[in-house]
Parts: structure tokens; C-alpha cells; sequence
């Protein structure tokens, strides 16, 4: 049986096994602690024999538990960056990866959540001036509300329900509301301006001189929508299905249209400059007086 190896780690002792120091992360610090057990690891050994190591001891034992069975502790943030700093100097590239991964989660998780309920809405909107610039309202059901002239802009709004609300004015601009419904909603006249909407439900929404500048329409669905007078300059609409939807008078130019559907839309004096419709769906699509220079057919 092999004697058990002492560590000393900043004052706090630990008593374990070479076979522990070894087998998970065999190119680590301790790895070379356990097998130089005559000193050659360069670290100082006390009168009690045991291997000195001047880092934090107790954040030592969740070191010591990942080489023994691979276990990962529930931390906060500041304390995985803490446990981050003492896998990297142990050299264990298995444990900085699952800390990045839980680092990670931990973000997402907390993305994903809104700061507020549908109710908390609601007070602030009976308020002379409503602002939610930079909220999280993320899962939301607002569906319904009046929102007008409510400024979401910079927000999280992903998966958030808008449908039937009337947001008329309404600041959407950089916003993050990828997978949000706005189905039937009154957008007319909103400013989406940079927004990541991919994958939203615009279905039979009034988007009425809506700007929509460089925003991420990809796969969004705008089946029957008004987008009359729409501002659509640069917008990327890959993959979006504006069947029958209502486009006369909207600027699209240098608009991306790869894979989207049209069929049955309305682009009548729509402004089509240099797009590319080679990949664009365009059965029984009106395009009277529409400008196409430079349009690529």
C-alpha cells in the first residue's frame, strides 16, 4: 500500500493518495508532486514532511474532490473565477474546462430570466413615460398590452409574446428578440434599427413605415404582414417567409433575400436595387413599378 502523501496548502493540511495526484490530470502540478516524492517538484517540504504550496486552502478541497471523482461544485460567479485561478496554476486543463462550461451556463441561465413580471409592466406603463432600455424582459407574456411609444431599445426580449399589443412608436432598436411573437401586433411606425429578431412570428403585424434597418430577420415569419413603406435597407432576410405579405413602397435595397418566400407578395414600387433574387421565391408576386437596377434576377 502506498504511504499517503501530505500537502500543506497555505496553512491548510490535506492528506491523499498518489494515485489521486495522478490518474485524473496526469500532466498537472500535483501530478509531478506525486511522483517526485523526493523533491524534484520544486516545491518546499515542511518539518512534517509534508509538501508546502502557498495557494488558498480552503478552495484547495474542490481541487482535491475534481481529481478524486471528477465533482464540480455550485459556485457563484466570483468564486468559479477564484477556482479558475487555482486550476490554472495546478495545471488542470479538465477542471478549467468545466469551469468555463458552468461559467457559461451560469450566464445564460441568467440571461434567459426577465427582471420583471407582467404585472410589474403594467405599473410602469401606466406611467406618463415608459422605459425599458436594457431590461431583460425575456419569456414575457405581453401580449395584448399598449405599448406604444415604449422604448425596449438594447433589451432582451427573446421569447417574449407581443402578440395583439399595441406597441405603434415603439423603440425596438439593437434589441436581442430572437424567437418572439409579435404576430397581429400594431408596429406601425416602430424603429427596429440593428435588432436580432431571427426566428420571431411577424404573421399579419402592421409594420406601416417601420424601420428595420440592418436588423437579423433571418427565418422570421411576415405571412400576410403590412410592411407598406417599410425602411428595409440592408436588413438580412434569409429564410424568411413573406408570403402575401404587403410591401408596396418598402426600401430594400442591398436587402438579403437568399431563400426567402414572396410568393403572392406585394413589392409593387418597392425599391429592389441591387438585391439579389436569384434564390428568391417570386411566384405571383406583383412588382409593378417596383425599381430593379442593379436587381439580380
Amino acid at each position: 500500500m502506498q504511504p499517503p502523501i501530505l500537502l500543506n496548502i497555505g496553512g491548510s493540511m490535506y492528506e491523499t493518495t498518489a494515485d489521486t495526484l495522478t490518474q485524473r490530470e496526469p500532466g498537472s502540478l500535483l501530478a509531478s508532486v506525486a511522483m517526485h516524492s523526493g523533491g524534484a517538484h520544486g516545491l518546499p517540504t515542511t518539518t512534517e514532511g509534508a509538501v508546502f504550496v502557498d495557494r488558498d486552502g480552503e478552495l484547495f478541497r474542490h481541487v482535491l474532490n475534481w481529481l478524486r471523482d471528477g465533482a464540480v461544485p455550485t459556485l457563484a460567479d466570483a468564486e468559479y473565477r477564484q477556482l479558475l485561478r487555482e486550476a490554472e496554476y495546478y495545471r488542470l486543463p479538465g477542471l478549467i474546462d468545466c469551469i468555463h462550461e458552468r461559467i457559461e451556463d451560469d450566464r445564460l441561465e441568467s440571461s434567459s430570466e426577465a427582471e420583471l413580471t407582467r404585472k410589474d409592466v403594467i405599473k410602469c406603463i401606466q406611467a406618463d413615460k415608459v422605459r425599458f432600455r436594457g431590461v431583460n424582459l425575456s419569456g414575457l407574456d405581453l401580449s395584448k398590452l399598449d405599448l406604444s411609444e415604449v422604448d425596449f431599445s438594447c433589451g432582451c426580449i427573446e421569447e417574449t409574446k407581443f402578440s395583439f399589443a399595441k406597441l405603434h412608436k415603439a423603440k425596438f432598436g439593437e434589441v436581442q428578440a430572437s424567437r418572439s411573437s409579435f404576430h397581429n401586433a400594431n408596429l406601425r411606425e416602430c424603429e427596429f434599427v440593428g435588432a436580432n429578431l431571427q426566428g420571431s412570428n411577424l404573421d399579419r403585424a402592421n409594420l406601416q413605415s417601420a424601420n428595420l434597418q440592418d436588423a437579423c430577420l433571418i427565418k422570421c415569419s411576415f405571412i400576410e404582414t403590412d410592411l407598406r413603406s417599410a425602411h428595409l435597407q440592408s436588413a438580412d432576410l434569409t429564410g424568411a417567409n413573406l408570403t402575401g405579405a404587403n410591401l408596396e413602397g418598402a426600401n430594400l435595397k442591398g436587402a438579403k433575400l437568399s431563400g426567402s418566400n414572396l410568393q403572392g407578395a406585394n413589392l409593387q414600387r418597392a425599391y429592389l436595387r441591387e438585391v439579389d433574387l436569384r434564390e428568391t421565391q417570386l411566384t405571383g408576386a406583383k412588382l409593378g413599378g417596383a425599381n430593379l437596377l442593379g436587381a439580380i434576377r
